[in-house]
């Protein structure tokens, strides 16, 4: 029996990123280290490497779409069927944009026609030694200083200090959430971790996604304006967003 058993592991970009993944999650099928249902690769080129290195392996699907489009349709019929028997993960590239939080932006519209539902600027970081802005609003955060190890599992001794890590990145979006807190209202954090499954492969579960936005529902429910931090992170790096719900009705959004 194997160690891990899964159902959907949904692989984002079949390039060099996706392909090593589906790779090493193929290998460890072989080994007996891990089990699931579907291999879905989600890539707009069909023609991409994936396709061209792995095509036809069992129980493997590329699935050509845009991924934004992909989310709203896969994590839809995941909303109407959450007691799954073995758990849906996400893998995600670590050179991808924002996904979930997009996600989270689009339903978050859907739920509340008319109301302000908007990116805000997010000012201060919580505080690591790599914080960079980008035009679209994200802020990526990392507690390296330096060029990580490529596939790094992020262990507790950190292979390029050979030093204990003392750092997590959920701990520090947390504690930065709660300054925000003290300042305006503020919900949340939504927080999407990926953690070493197996063989080299991060994922977070799509239950987690689908928690994110019950998170949104509540905080968006009580009808008065409020930002939510959202981040898409590991132990090491991260992703951030503020997501702005203004209040219901079209009133006064200071």
């Amino acid at each position: 029996m194997s160690e891990i058993t899964l159902g959907d592991v949904v692989i984002i970009g079949g390039g060099c990123y996706g392909t090593f993944y589906a790779r090493q999650l193929l290998q460890a099928r072989d080994r007996g280290k891990a089990e699931f249902a579907r291999l879905l690769i989600v890539d707009h080129d069909p023609g991409c490497q994936f396709r061209r290195e792995l095509h036809g392996a069992d129980r493997c699907e590329l699935v050509t779409a845009d991924w934004d489009r992909f989310f709203d349709t896969y994590l839809g019929d995941r909303s109407a069927h959450a007691e799954l028997a073995s758990p849906d993960v996400i893998v995600p590239s670590p050179l991808m944009p924002h996904l979930m939080y997009h996600w989270l932006v689009r339903r978050a519209r859907a739920a509340w026609p008319g109301r302000l539902v908007e990116t805000r600027p997010v000012r201060e970081g919580p505080g690591t030694p790599y914080d960079q802005a980008a035009p679209d609003g994200t802020r990526y955060v990392s507690f390296a200083d330096w060029l990580c190890p490529t596939h790094c599992i992020e262990p507790w001794l950190c292979p390029v200090t050979r030093a204990p890590r003392t750092w997590e990145m959920a701990d520090a979006v947390t504690s930065f959430t709660r300054r925000l807190g003290a300042t305006g209202t503020v919900a949340g954090p939504v927080l999407f971790q990926c953690q070493h499954l197996v063989f080299g492969v991060g994922t977070f579960p799509v239950t987690q996604v689908l928690a994110g936005f019950d998170t949104v529902r509540e905080a968006g429910a009580a009808g008065g304006a409020v930002d939510l931090p959202v981040a898409t992170l590991s132990s090491c790096h991260g992703a951030l967003n503020l997501l702005h719900l203004g209040p219901l009705g079209g009133g006064s959004d200071s």
